[in-house]
């Protein structure tokens, strides 16, 4: 909770604090909502983040409120490693954001992320697509795919971006499995998109993937026209 008598000089003076004003309104964060004491880490940090994040996805929004719900719940869960440490994402739960194409998905995990990370609280992060994930885990010479596997499984969040939308095999089903699982077992929090109905999903993952998802998930519907298309005539 925001201390109402902490004294914003200690910040650094009314050029820091115009600075993080003009940063927060720029990504549409109403300070008032941020539930941090201390406002140049959490900036510094949203910063770094967004060095990382696709340009397309920079001011993403978490503007749904299960999206808003996970983001208090994740940080609610958050523990710092040692006394006075910042505190770190550890365990919380997942999303699953489900809708057709252009629908948002994508833009609404972003958000979260930024949400999180706005509110002060430390994460470390992997976002791929659920395609180049399996392009990257491919064995070939020189590289420890193995090892490749294990660090995306235990990131402490992870954004696994087109569920459903890669060709499968019995190794692209394997290697979902293992994804899931560990990150299931462990209650690593984890933002899944698909544009596959569940049914169809269910299909293509396999039913021990559906299951734990249909578990360690809360869903999310969205609906609506391809966004992507908004500007065309």
């Amino acid at each position: 909770m925001r201390d109402r008598h902490h004294d914003p000089r200690c910040l650094g003076g009314e050029g820091t604090m115009a600075r993080i004003a003009r940063i927060l309104a720029a990504r549409a964060i109403d300070p008032a909502t941020v539930p941090v004491s201390d406002a140049p880490e959490p900036i510094a940090a949203l910063e770094a983040a967004e060095a990382r994040i696709p340009a397309r996805y920079r001011s993403a929004v978490a503007d749904h409120p299960k999206a808003q719900d996970w983001v208090r719940a994740v940080a609610a869960q958050a523990a710092a490693p040692s006394k006075g440490a910042r505190r770190q994402v550890r365990t919380g739960p997942s999303l699953l954001l489900v809708g057709g194409t252009g629908t948002g998905k994508t833009h609404l995990a972003y958000g979260a992320l930024r949400s999180l990370v706005g509110a002060g609280v430390g994460v470390r992060w992997h976002a791929t697509t659920a395609a180049d994930l399996y392009a990257d885990l491919r064995p070939r010479a020189g590289v420890d795919t193995e090892q490749d596997l294990r660090a995306v499984a235990r990131i402490p969040l992870l954004i696994l971006d087109d569920l459903g939308a890669a060709k499968t095999s019995e190794w692209t089903e394997e290697i979902t499995y293992r994804l899931v699982n560990h990150r299931y077992n462990e209650l690593l929090p984890t933002l899944i998109t698909t544009n596959l109905p569940i049914r169809d999903l269910r299909q293509t993952v396999g039913d021990r993937v559906a299951s734990r998802l249909a578990e360690m998930t809360e869903r999310v519907v969205l609906t609506g026209a391809d966004r992507r298309r908004g500007t065309t005539t």
